[in-house]
């Protein structure tokens, strides 16, 4: 990846929506340069998706949690297919530590979360973090160059 193709990834973080105009004014570049980089970050799996960021609470999922599942390995066949279908888990992580699963949640209720951490007891021992708020939300990492000090957010 050149200096381009970092400018290209960390404008379509920001909003993946940019056209390719824009994208191509900054970048100092034509629309078809700037969409061949785009197909060649594809392909090379820089670029895996696009999504759309909505607004949970407007959608009536009040209740935000993060939920550590201690899962023996054994298990991990049958609870993979199971987390994957379960349409209110926003993520499930693998993870280091006592628990073995880390799953971000949202639901409309807590009687939902109750009903959903029941479940998720077939697989082990849970704890729950309900969140409050959410200093941080959801962003894409800065792409730096090599040597870039990322401690300063440089463009290397």
């Amino acid at each position: 990846m050149d200096y381009i193709d970092r400018q290209i990834v960390n404008i379509l973080q920001k909003n993946a929506r940019t056209p390719l105009k824009v994208i191509a004014e900054k970048a100092y570049l034509s629309s078809p340069a700037v969409s061949a980089r785009i197909e060649r970050l594809e392909k090379a799996g820089i670029i895996t998706g696009y999504s759309a960021e909505v607004n949970v609470e407007k959608l009536g999922y009040h209740i935000m949690a993060f939920i550590n599942l201690e899962v023996q390995p054994k298990q991990k066949a049958q609870f993979y297919p199971f987390i994957e279908a379960c349409p209110n888990v926003l993520e499930c992580s693998c993870v280091t530590g006592q628990f073995s699963m880390l799953i971000k949640v949202a639901f409309k209720s807590t009687v939902e979360l109750d009903q959903f951490i029941g479940r998720l007891q077939d697989y082990g021992r849970t704890s729950t973090q309900i969140v409050f708020s959410t200093s941080v939300g959801p962003r894409g990492i800065q792409v730096l160059g090599e040597g870039a000090d990322e401690t300063k957010g440089g463009e290397g």
